[in-house]
C-alpha cells in the first residue's frame, strides 16, 4: 500500500510539472486581422472620445486574454491524462445502411450543389476578403470636421463632397477595382469554372461585389446622416446665411428651402454610386442602399434642418413684424400725415432714433447650424428710416425758426418794459412789482425755452444751418445771459469755482494733445507688413482718444462761453488729425490688398473673375502709387527744411544724413508696390 501510494504521489507530481511546463510554453497570439474585425464592428460613435477609447483597449485586451487561456486549457486537456480518471471505452461506431436509391439521390444532389453554389468558389472568398481590407474604413463622405471650419456656403459644400466623393470613387477604381477584375479573368479562375455556368458564376460575383458596394454606401450615408442626429448636434456644419435688402425688399440668402436643398443635393450623391463595371460590361453593378435606410436618411435630415431653420427664419420675421412699414409705403404717408400735424419734439426725432437703432442692431448672429450675418439689411433700414427723419428734420427747422422768433420778441417786449423810466410812485411800484415778477416767473419761463437748446442740438447734429440761422439761434441763446444778470451777483463764488475747473480742464487737455502727438510720431516707423492690423488698431485708438480731446475742448468752449472768457484755441488737433489722414488710409490700402490678394490666391478658382481681379488690380496699383508720392514728396519737402535750418554744418555731418536709410513708410509702400506689380505680372502671363 505504501508503495502504490509513493507511485501515485510521484506521478501527480509529474503531471503537475508538465502542466506547468506545458502552460508555461510559449503560444501564439490572437491574429490582429481578428481585433482589427471587432474594431470595426463597433459603430464610430462608441469611439469618439478618449474615455470610450480607453473602454475600447480594455475589451480588445479582455478577448486576448480570453484566447490565451482558452488556447492553453485546450492544450493541456488534449496532451495530458488525468491517471486516476478512466477513460470511457469508445463507442462502438454503428455503419448506418442506406439504400441504394437514396445515396444515389445524395451524391447526385451534392455534385450538383458543388457544381452551381459558386460562392464557395475560393476565388469567392478573395473576393471577399480584398473588399473588407478595402472598404472596412472607408467612407465616401466626412461631414464631422466641418464644423470646426466655421461658416461655410451650402455651394461650396455641395461641391467640397462632390470632390470627397469622386476621389473615392477613384480610389476604389484604381485599387480595388482592378485587384477584382484581375482574379475574376484570370486564367487560372477560368480554367477552374465550365463554360455552361460562366455566366452564373460572373453572376454571383456580381452580386457579392453589390452587397460589398452596398455595404459602403448605407455605411456612407449613416456617416453623413450621424451629424444631424439630435444627440450629435455638435458636429452640424455651420452654413453661412445673410438677410439682404435689395430693391426694397427684405429677404433672406440662400433662402430656407435652397438650403434644405443643397443638404439633401449632397445626400443624393453619397447614396449614388456611379455603374463602375460600365466603363467594361454592358450589365451593371447594383449599387443602392436599401430603401429603409434612405427613408431614415431623409426622414432624419429633413426633421434636422428644418427644425433648426425656424429659429434664423423666426429671426427674419421679427425684421419683417417690426420693420416692414418701412418699404412698404406706410412710413411715407406717415410722414406725411405727421408733417401736417402738430407734435412734440420727441416725436419728431422718432425716425431718427429708429435708424440708430436699426444702425447698432447685431451684425452677426449664431444658431446651431447657422451663422447668420445682418449688416446688409440693418445699413439697408436704417437708410430708408433715415430719409424719412430728413423730411422731419427740415420741417422741424421751419417750426424752430418760427419759434426763435417767438422767443424775441417776448424779450424784446420784457426788455423794453423794464427799460422804461418810471415817471411817478405809482409807476415805480409797478415797475417793482413787475420786476419782481420777472424775477420769480421768468426763470420758469427760462426753464420752458431751454428745450429750445435741445431741440438746437439735435439739429446742429444732422442739419446744416445758413448763417442768418445761426445768427438767429445766437440772439436767442442771448437773451437768457441778459436777463439772468441781475442774479450772477449771488453766483459770483460758483463762478469763480468753475473757471477753476475749466483751468484744470485746459492743462488736461493741453497734456492728452502732447502724449497723442507722441503717438502719432511713431506711425512713420511702422513698417511691419505682417501687424497691419495692429497698426490699424493703434490708428483708430488715437483716432478715437482724439475724438474724446475734441469733445473735451467742446466743453471747454461751452465753460468759456458761460463764463464769458476768450475762446482758447488748440491747432494741435488739426495737426494731429491731418498727419493721421495719410497713415490711416496706407494701413487701410494694404489691409485690403491682402485680403483682397489672399481671397484671389486661396478662394475657389471656379470663382475667380480674371477681368474685375484686373481692375481691381489696376486700382490697388495707381492707389500704392499715389500713396508712394505723396509721402517721397513729404520727405522731399522735409529734406528741404532741414537743409535750410543746417546750411552751416560740416560737410561730413551733410554725408552721414545722405547717408541715412530710406524713410520705413517709404519702403513699406515700395514694398507694397512691388507685390501689386508681381501679381499684376503674374496675372497678365497666365491670362
Amino acid at each position: 500500500l505504501t508503495s502504490r501510494t509513493k507511485r501515485g504521489g510521484e506521478l501527480c507530481m509529474n503531471r503537475i510539472f508538465l502542466r506547468q511546463c506545458i502552460e508555461s510554453r510559449p503560444v501564439i497570439p490572437i491574429p490582429q486581422e481578428w481585433l482589427d474585425s471587432i474594431d470595426g464592428q463597433i459603430p464610430p460613435q462608441l469611439k469618439d472620445s478618449p474615455q470610450k477609447n480607453k473602454l475600447l483597449y480594455q475589451l480588445l485586451t479582455e478577448v486576448s486574454d480570453n484566447f490565451h487561456d482558452v488556447i492553453i486549457k485546450y492544450t493541456v486537456d488534449s496532451f495530458l491524462k488525468d491517471p486516476e480518471c478512466e477513460e470511457p471505452a469508445p463507442e462502438k461506431q454503428t455503419i448506418l445502411e442506406f439504400s441504394q436509391t437514396r445515396r444515389e439521390n445524395f451524391v447526385t444532389s451534392r455534385k450538383l450543389m458543388r457544381a452551381n453554389l459558386h460562392i464557395l468558389h475560393p476565388i469567392m472568398q478573395t473576393v471577399l476578403e480584398i473588399g473588407h481590407t478595402t472598404f472596412s474604413s472607408m467612407s465616401l463622405v466626412d461631414l464631422t470636421g466641418y464644423r470646426a471650419l466655421g461658416p461655410v456656403d451650402g455651394k461650396v459644400l455641395q461641391k467640397d463632397l462632390a470632390v470627397e466623393c469622386e476621389t473615392a470613387e477613384e480610389q476604389i477604381m484604381n485599387t480595388w477595382f482592378p485587384k477584382v477584375i484581375n482574379l475574376l479573368t484570370s486564367p487560372k479562375t477560368l480554367g477552374s469554372v465550365k463554360d455552361n455556368v460562366m455566366d452564373a458564376f460572373f453572376d454571383c460575383a456580381c452580386t457579392l461585389i453589390s452587397n460589398q458596394l452596398k455595404a459602403l454606401i448605407q455605411r456612407s450615408v449613416e456617416g453623413f446622416v450621424f451629424p444631424f442626429h439630435p444627440d450629435n448636434y455638435h458636429f452640424l456644419p455651420i452654413f453661412h446665411m445673410s438677410l439682404t435688402f435689395n430693391d426694397e425688399q427684405m429677404g433672406i440668402h440662400p433662402t430656407l428651402q435652397e438650403l434644405e436643398a443643397d443638404v439633401f443635393e449632397i445626400l443624393n450623391k453619397v447614396q449614388t454610386v456611379q455603374s463602375w463595371l460600365a466603363e467594361s460590361t454592358s450589365a451593371f453593378v447594383d449599387a443602392k442602399a436599401p430603401d429603409h435606410t434612405l427613408a431614415w436618411a431623409h426622414f432624419t435630415v429633413t426633421a434636422t434642418v428644418r427644425k433648426n431653420l425656424e429659429e434664423p427664419d423666426r429671426y427674419f420675421q421679427n425684421y419683417v413684424d417690426n420693420y416692414d412699414w418701412l418699404v412698404n409705403g406706410t412710413a411715407q404717408t406717415r410722414v406725411e400725415t405727421f408733417v401736417e400735424e402738430t407734435h412734440s419734439f420727441a416725436e419728431y426725432i422718432q425716425f431718427r432714433e429708429l435708424s440708430r437703432k436699426l444702425g447698432n442692431l447685431p451684425t452677426k448672429v449664431h444658431f446651431p447650424m447657422v451663422q447668420l450675418y445682418c449688416e446688409d439689411l440693418n445699413q439697408g433700414l436704417s437708410k430708408k428710416a433715415k430719409t424719412c427723419a430728413e423730411i422731419l428734420i427740415s420741417n422741424m427747422k421751419t417750426k424752430h425758426t418760427e419759434q426763435n422768433l417767438q422767443i424775441i420778441s417776448d424779450f424784446e417786449t420784457i426788455r423794453e418794459t423794464a427799460l422804461n423810466v418810471p415817471e411817478t410812485t405809482d409807476e415805480m411800484a409797478n415797475m417793482i412789482a413787475y420786476i419782481e415778477a420777472t424775477k420769480t416767473k421768468g426763470i420758469a419761463l427760462l426753464h420752458e425755452r431751454i428745450k429750445a437748446y435741445s431741440r438746437l442740438s439735435y439739429l446742429l447734429d444732422v442739419h446744416i444751418f445758413e448763417p442768418e440761422d445761426l445768427d438767429l439761434n445766437s440772439t436767442v441763446f442771448m437773451w437768457p445771459l441778459k436777463i439772468l444778470e441781475v442774479f450772477e451777483l449771488s453766483d459770483e463764488e460758483a463762478k469763480r469755482k468753475g473757471e477753476k475747473e475749466m483751468l484744470a480742464k485746459r492743462e488736461r487737455v493741453t497734456v492728452h494733445l502732447a502724449k497723442l502727438q507722441r503717438r502719432v510720431d511713431e506711425f512713420p516707423h511702422c513698417s511691419e507688413l505682417d501687424m497691419m492690423q495692429q497698426y490699424m488698431a493703434d490708428v483708430r485708438t488715437v483716432q478715437t482718444l482724439l475724438q474724446e480731446a475734441e469733445e473735451s475742448i467742446e466743453d471747454i468752449h461751452k465753460d468759456e462761453t458761460f463764463h464769458e472768457w476768450d475762446q482758447s484755441f488748440y491747432p494741435e488737433v488739426e495737426i494731429i488729425r491731418q498727419n493721421i489722414e495719410p497713415y490711416q488710409k496706407l494701413f487701410s490700402f494694404i489691409l485690403r490688398w491682402q485680403r483682397s490678394e489672399s481671397s484671389w490666391m486661396d478662394g475657389s478658382f471656379l470663382e475667380l473673375d480674371g477681368e474685375g481681379m484686373e481692375v481691381k488690380v489696376d486700382e490697388f496699383y495707381r492707389e500704392i502709387f499715389k500713396t508712394l508720392k505723396y509721402f517721397q514728396q513729404k520727405k522731399s519737402k522735409s529734406e528741404l527744411a532741414t537743409k535750410k535750418i543746417t546750411t552751416g554744418t560740416t560737410r561730413r555731418r551733410r554725408g552721414e544724413e545722405e547717408a541715412k536709410a530710406e524713410s520705413p513708410t517709404i519702403v513699406l509702400c515700395s514694398t507694397v508696390l512691388e507685390q501689386v506689380k508681381e501679381f499684376k505680372v503674374q496675372g497678365s502671363r497666365q491670362y
